[in-house]
């Protein structure tokens, strides 16, 4: 039976719906009264425990009830939880909020669903690839399905650092480099995930993280300190976060970084002046996992301290670390904070329980027959699938070798060639990694009887075993084989020479990347190369099949193999989608969202860096004193935006509008694109722009648009574009956002090296 306080705040919440005086109101008001109605019944310690976040480490179904955190929950100290799975499970839960505490306010349950449930779709890094806003979107969409179908109402995702750095582990976790496309990511991410309104069952609430700069640490180092001007900040990192704001992302996450030598969940210009006060954003701030605990080794004060500076910063909730649940009310005492601000916290946390529709019904989302006919579903797989073949990125097709025909004997060589488990790649934690699809099953798959699959290991994925346990933590194993590496090449090099051609399926495993995964080595490992060495002195074409979290240094394999095909970790039906590239069903059209760099002492690299006083000329390798290193060329190996296809596209000359352009006028951009090959294909191409003069230095370019473009063999078409004022705009040295009159440079292309080019003058 729901106890008397339930039943005490519902007719509460319902004078607060009916009662004559409050008038006409929207929605979001109303939904703050409902939530002031609650706020006037709870106590400081109710209030404070709406801002707990813990983690559900020891909930079984059945024993909710006697649990230490259910202690909690009765207690209400505890606003909501997260790694918990399970319509079951959560339901065992929520009663326990909803039935046993004082005034039975439900949970939010939360889980990192960051690239899919059980359905897993290609790594972040990866499906960017695909520039297909709508696969995006829809990825996402199938992912707030089945997480709400098995009780999750709440994401940390999606995750819009920009990262320009491959050491880092979790650029695998992110959209690449440039701010522009990853915007665009992050809005049709929460779209995918928050629908168009929040109560319905199969939405959840988006959380856009990490705010803010995590992407950048020096030395690529995970939770390293980050430092860069306002101006980078405002240019080049914080859209993909404004954008989330703007497309009305429910929550927020700190990141661990200090940002001007303020650590973020501390950081009152981050979380008030700029997110709130700027952007408007008008949903509730989360730290990530103990972030303000770990405000204390940053060297900031004690618990007590590094809480109430949290809180006076902008933060609502406190992930785990539990310092707003035992600290503020002392803090309170001593003047260190107020009880608005605490209440404050707490209304918007409610707010959101209202806009999830969980006082309406607590358990809307803890109906287990849904999660039976929703969860890892055929269609989803399908759909899945054909995300995955699109994300999947030709780097080098040399006497286009592929696609591969489905007849003869094919030998399938590679530590990663037969490990569904590392298929899903990091972050993937409700994924069923034992039903993922490998590349050998793939293989098998496509070809039936009509060709001879024969497979070999040839190499562990690392030579170093006490590296390999490092990386094999989270249930994905290598099966690592302890014969001496000469042993597994022979091995190979047997099953290698019945073969009509090589598909060797090397890189990292699934965990070499992602949290706490940062490499200052991002070469392919060196057993793995002596594998393909052995391979190619058989003479047969070999196929090379990259599976990686991060952009890698490629040069000897660019300079050696014939064939790299980037399948990245393509999710749930990885083995399946990579098949279909590799035979031809699928042509590929993705492009690379990161730049690879020749070798890691490049790093960073990215295309839309600034010019030096003393830049390269165009076209030479080197010049003694000017920007370049003694060396290598500081090309990268393979550009943002790179991507090869099995047929060939032909870019016309650059057709502008108007060469003399004046205000508020629009430019129109027009090329034409023609299908070469004799293969039908899609083609992303790009618009980027140069400001040549400007009153801050600016990049040598910036992508301002991209179309995904469909063309049958032979066939040509006109790709337009429409460049305006607001596309000129960026901020200056005093952080006001406008547009300088001036020359620009106008770019089209298939990457961000190749393209045709025209200037325009524009005057105000």
């Amino acid at each position: 039976m729901k106890n008397t306080g339930l039943i005490l705040f519902s007719i509460v919440i319902a004078m607060s719906v009916y009662n004559p005086s409050i008038g006409q109101t929207t929605t979001e008001e109303r939904f703050v009264q409902k939530a002031d109605s609650i706020l006037s019944l709870m106590t400081l310690e109710e209030k404070l425990g709406q801002l707990n976040l813990p983690a559900a480490g020891d909930f079984t179904t059945g024993q909710a009830a006697s649990s230490n955190i259910a202690e909690k929950i009765k207690a209400g100290k505890v606003g909501g939880l997260f790694n918990i799975k399970t319509a079951e499970k959560i339901r065992d839960v929520q009663k326990v909020a909803v039935e046993e505490s004082r005034l039975g306010i439900p949970l939010l349950f939360g889980m990192d669903v960051i690239h899919g449930y059980e359905t897993v779709f290609p790594i972040p890094l990866g499906i960017s690839s695909s520039w297909d806003m709508k696969l995006i979107e829809k990825s996402a969409r199938i992912a707030a399905i089945e997480a709400s179908a098995d009780g999750i109402n709440w994401t940390f995702s999606p995750m819009t650092d920009v990262s320009r750095d491959p050491r880092w582990g979790r650029v695998s976790e992110g959209n690449g480099e440039d701010p522009y496309l990853g915007a665009r990511i992050a809005k049709a991410m929460i779209k995918g995930y928050q629908g168009d309104d929040l109560s319905l069952n199969n939405t959840i609430m988006a959380c856009v993280k990490h705010f803010a700069l995590y992407g950048a640490p020096e030395a690529g180092r995970d939770y390293h300190t980050v430092d860069m001007s306002r101006q980078k900040m405002f240019n080049e990192y914080f859209l993909p976060y404004k954008a989330a704001v703007e497309a009305g992302v429910g929550s927020v996450m700190t990141s661990f970084n200090d940002i001007d030598g303020i650590p973020a969940s501390g950081n009152k210009w981050l979380m008030t002046e700029v997110l709130r006060n700027q952007w408007g954003f008008d949903g509730f701030v989360v730290t990530d996992y103990t972030a303000i605990n770990e405000m204390i080794d940053h060297g900031l004060g004690d618990l007590q301290t590094v809480s109430a500076m949290a809180l006076n910063a902008g933060v609502e909730m406190d992930m785990v670390g539990e310092g707003f649940l035992t600290t503020l009310e002392k803090s309170l005492k001593e003047g260190k904070v107020t009880e608005k601000q605490i209440e404050n916290a707490a209304r918007l946390i409610l707010v959101a329980k209202f806009k999830l529709g969980l006082f309406d019904d607590p358990y809307r989302y803890t109906g287990a027959e849904r999660a039976k006919k929703e969860v890892f579903t055929p269609e989803n797989r399908k759909i899945a699938r054909e995300i995955a073949s699109q994300s999947i990125v030709l780097l080098k097709n040399e006497g286009s070798i592929l696609p591969i025909q489905k007849k003869g004997t094919i030998a399938l060589i590679g530590p990663l060639a037969d490990n569904r488990e590392n298929m899903t790649g990091t972050w993937s934690v409700a994924g069923k990694f034992e039903e993922s699809v490998s590349l050998h099953d793939g293989l098998k798959n496509a070809v039936g009887d009509r060709a001879k699959i024969i497979y070999a290991k040839g190499a562990n994925v690392v030579a170093d075993s006490l590296l390999e346990s490092r990386v094999s933590i989270f249930g994905k194993p290598t099966y690592r084989d302890n014969r001496p590496a000469s042993v597994l090449i022979e091995e190979a090099l047997e099953v290698a020479k019945n073969a009509d051609v090589i598909v060797a399926a090397m890189g990292e495993s699934a965990e070499m990347t992602g949290e706490a995964s940062s490499m200052t080595n991002i070469e392919l490992d060196e057993k793995q190369r002596e594998l393909l060495k052995a391979l190619l002195e058989t003479g047969k074409p070999v196929v090379m099949v990259l599976f990686t979290g991060r952009p890698m240094a490629l040069k000897w394999e660019d300079e050696n193999m014939p064939v790299i095909l980037n399948a990245w970790f393509a999710g749930s039906e990885a083995g399946d989608a990579i098949a279909d590239v590799l035979f031809g069903d699928v042509n590929p059209s993705a492009k690379i969202t990161a730049t690879f760099p020749q070798n890691v002492g490049q790093v960073p690299i990215y295309y839309n860096h600034k010019n030096t006083g003393r830049p390269l000329p165009e076209g030479e390798w080197f010049q003694k004193f000017r920007s370049n290193y003694l060396d290598v060329s500081n090309d990268p190996l393979y550009p943002f935006g790179y991507g090869l296809s099995y047929t060939t596209f032909e870019y016309g000359d650059l057709k502008l509008g108007n060469t003399d352009l004046k205000g508020d006028q629009k430019l129109q951009v027009s090329v034409n694109l023609k299908n070469t090959g004799k293969y039908d294909g899609s083609e992303v191409v790009q618009l980027y722009i140069r400001d040549l003069v400007a009153s801050i230095t600016r990049p040598v370019k910036e992508l301002k648009g991209f179309q995904k473009v469909p063309l049958k063999a032979g066939e040509s078409k006109i790709i337009t574009f429409e460049i305006s004022t607001e596309d000129l705009k960026f901020y200056n040295y005093d952080l006001d956002f406008d547009w300088e009159p001036g020359e620009f440079e106008i770019m089209v292309g298939g990457n961000s090296r190749d393209v045709v080019k025209g200037k325009v003058n524009w005057v105000k």
